[in-house]
């Protein structure tokens, strides 16, 4: 575990925050290529990426200050302080961020919104997997106490500061258990598009693959904040996961019934707007 690549000056930079940002870049060129291969403009997918990521962050951000304001309303210059500005934020304001923005740029942009989502789709999956070594590293995203033999000491008194982490004590690397399968998602979602038989076949296909990789991963997490429900007994991803489970099953059931289905090789954006 290292926490803190290096400093410059006295301003430490986070191996967390550097890692998460190779995960963005990762995203956004192999996304630019697969634009290029499904009949997408490549230059407007990556301004759509590029905008999209800065959404993202800043309403991780905000939905981070709402969700914990009992702490910022009594600190309130601690809202502009360093350690909120390298914050990543939380993950459903991200992702509430992410989908609002999808769906105005299709809108204006008149491209079809799953052909989009499509080819965002084992991009999403690369980031989100070098994203979740940088929570490795930096001792987040932690879970609970095992006896297996792959269990994971963290020893960082940095990382126990900033994230809780508990120190010496042998815990499943969660963070790994996502990275891992997050991997094997891009791996097969950039097999299965050259396969493709319907529009929103990949988005439908990650849906899937994460909802049920993250549902799972939830049991054996154990770091606090992750919003627990109905007597701490589930969380708000695994309601999520859920969800994304029925819409991914939704949009594959509807793709290999419809007699408009795109011929194998046929450019995604062909399909017409969904």
């Amino acid at each position: 575990m290292h926490p803190i690549l290096f400093h410059l000056g006295s301003v430490p930079i986070y191996t967390y925050g550097v890692l998460v940002a190779a995960g963005f870049l990762a995203g956004l060129f192999c996304a630019r290529f697969q634009a290029s291969r499904r009949g997408l403009p490549p230059d407007l997918i990556w301004n759509f990426a590029i905008y999209g990521i800065l959404i993202a962050l800043v309403s991780s951000k905000l939905w981070l200050l709402a969700s914990e304001w009992d702490y910022y309303g009594r600190n309130p210059g601690q809202i502009f302080s360093l350690a909120t500005l390298q914050s990543a934020g939380t993950f459903y304001g991200g992702v509430t961020g992410g989908i609002v923005w999808t769906i105005v740029f299709t809108r204006v942009t008149k491209l079809p919104l799953l052909a989009v989502l499509d080819v965002c789709a084992a991009p999403v999956a690369l980031g989100h997997a070098i994203g979740r070594v940088g929570c490795f590293l930096a001792g987040c995203c932690y879970g609970r106490p095992t006896s297996l033999p792959w269990g994971v000491r963290f020893t960082s008194p940095v990382a126990a500061r900033i994230a809780g982490t508990p120190l010496n004590i042998s815990l499943h690397p969660t963070q790994l258990y996502e990275a891992g399968a997050e991997f094997l998602n891009f791996l097969l979602l950039v097999w299965l598009g050259t396969r493709q038989k319907f529009t929103g076949q990949l988005i439908g296909a990650f849906f899937l693959l994460y909802g049920i990789e993250r549902g799972a991963i939830e049991f054996l997490r154990d770091d606090p904040g992750r919003t627990l429900m109905f007597h701490n007994t589930v969380s708000l991803m695994q309601i999520v996961s859920v969800v994304l489970i029925f819409v991914g099953a939704f949009l594959w059931r509807r793709g290999l019934r419809s007699t408009t289905a795109v011929p194998p090789g046929a450019p995604t954006a062909a399909a017409g707007r969904p």
